[in-house]
């Protein structure tokens, strides 16, 4: 009787044991897919500004999204989908991105990059190298961009 008594101990005993490395490999084979999400969304925001997508950035933005500048200024999604509706006043002619490295949290990620953009932004032309931390959270399920701070780059 205590023979298979003290095989079920070994097996439970084994099995919790292992439990925290099936969920380490879980954890980073979900962070290599938050990874990868983010990367696309980060080169998908490339697309959309040069198509000036306002329904891109509808979906992409968390509702309360606030944004810093390299202008000086602060965005929120309603003001910044009203300045991707101005076409006349605001138009991206170029932009690439680079350095781009996503950092997993959880359910929060953060991706930092350098952007290289030209265009007419509220009017007034800009031709400049930035670089940008955004902070993702995900919501039921999508990645959405709760914050974003960009500064001119050193030369």
């Amino acid at each position: 009787m205590k023979k298979p008594l003290v095989a079920l101990s070994l097996v439970v005993l084994v099995t919790v044991a292992l439990l925290p490395l099936a969920s380490g490999q879980a954890s980073k084979g979900s962070d290599a897919d938050a990874v990868a999400a983010i990367t696309k969304l980060e080169n998908d925001v490339v697309k959309a500004d040069l198509a000036n997508d306002v329904s891109f950035y509808q979906n992409y933005l968390a509702d309360d999204f606030t944004g810093g500048t390299s202008r000086g200024t602060w965005d929120t999604k309603q003001s910044l989908l009203a300045d991707l509706k101005d076409t006349k006043n605001n138009k991206t002619n170029n932009e690439k991105i680079s350095e781009l490295k996503v950092r997993v949290h959880g359910d929060v990620a953060i991706a930092t990059y350098k952007s290289t953009y030209d265009a007419t932004i509220k009017g007034q032309h800009y031709a400049r190298t930035v670089i940008t931390t955004d902070t993702f959270l995900r919501q039921s399920g999508a990645w959405k961009l709760i914050a974003g701070h960009s500064s001119q780059a050193a030369n």
